[in-house]
């Protein structure tokens, strides 16, 4: 079957045209070229993600790759409004919450800040979190942490956490080795 035939057959197969068969002959081709395509299909969505994944490697190789995430417990002292991060004075991300982001981190979600590329190291890495505190009271907090980013992958996770014996927000960092 050449190749104007094949493209013809797939394309009203994609888009549900009904080809009426004349023979059984016929009837066995169009089968057989449906097993193709639904072969094709599985070998792209195959080959889309292992070009996820080298590119992945390619654009944040494992000895600088360095990602930070955030979470949060059931937030009752304070409503997270955003969060600025800071690495080496050099700000890396900004993000404003909505209640949809927010209702899923007091359930237990964890939020990906960054993720990008850190050379090996010491590093002074600030967040800075503004938001609602006790009796609905503007409330900015900050944290800074220094780290020392070696040849491996480095994950940060930074969490806010509420601190009932004060009252009051309590910010909390944890390297994930």
């Amino acid at each position: 079957m050449n190749i104007a035939i094949r493209l013809a057959l797939f394309l009203s197969l994609s888009f549900g045209l009904n080809i009426v068969p004349v023979n059984a002959q016929q009837t066995e081709s169009i089968t057989e070229l449906q097993q193709n395509i639904q072969d094709l299909k599985k070998d792209v969505l195959k080959l889309n993600r292992n070009l996820f994944i080298l590119e992945e490697d390619l654009l944040f190789p494992a000895n600088t790759q360095f990602s930070v995430f955030l979470s949060m417990d059931s937030g009752q002292l304070f409503t997270l409004d955003a969060v600025q991060l800071k690495i080496d004075d050099k700000i890396i991300a900004n993000h404003l919450y909505t209640e949809r982001e927010l209702d899923a981190l007091k359930r237990g979600g964890i939020q990906r800040l960054f993720i990008g590329n850190l050379a090996s190291g010491k590093h002074e890495i600030i967040a800075i979190y503004t938001g609602k505190g006790p009796n609905d009271r503007d409330y900015r907090l900050g944290k800074t942490i220094s780290i020392e980013k070696g040849s491996d992958p480095q994950f940060i996770e930074l969490q806010i956490i509420d601190d009932p014996s004060k009252e009051q927000p309590k910010l909390n960092t944890r390297i994930w080795e």
